[in-house]
């Protein structure tokens, strides 16, 4: 699956789409293909804080249950309630199933995130491939 050029990319493997000044934020096709079947997304509420590089909730598979990493700092303005009863569309559709928005409160940290190709490079990097 090809990366869409228009997000940014964290190393924890999750994207962020901006528009203005909301980012959408949800989890790359390798993330949802190294956890395996998504069975729980758990999400923080509306208004609550998110910070860079800090843990915002989890997402639970038949394998294991990994932490979320918020790519950027800001309030979280709309969660998607689709989720927690469809979590599997983290793994269906991983480039539009989105997790949270967040309203950015420094854009300049979209700067230091990783753009298509260079999260590309560091998925053949870390896997060796």
């Amino acid at each position: 699956m090809a990366y869409p050029e228009k997000y940014k990319y964290t190393k924890e493997h999750e994207w962020i789409e901006v528009a203005g000044n909301i980012g959408t934020v949800g989890i790359t096709d390798y993330a949802q293909n190294s956890l395996g079947d998504i069975v729980f997304v758990e999400a923080p509420k509306v208004g609550d804080k998110v910070t860079k590089g800090a843990s915002f909730g989890s997402v639970e598979s038949v394998k294991a249950v990994s932490e979320l990493f918020s790519p950027v700092t800001g309030t979280v303005t709309e969660v998607n309630a689709e989720l927690h009863d469809s979590p599997e569309d983290l793994n269906t559709e991983p480039h539009t199933a989105w997790i949270i928005k967040v309203e950015l409160s420094d854009a300049s940290e979209l700067d230091a995130l990783l753009s298509a190709a260079d999260y590309e490079a560091f998925i053949a990097e870390e896997t060796g491939h």
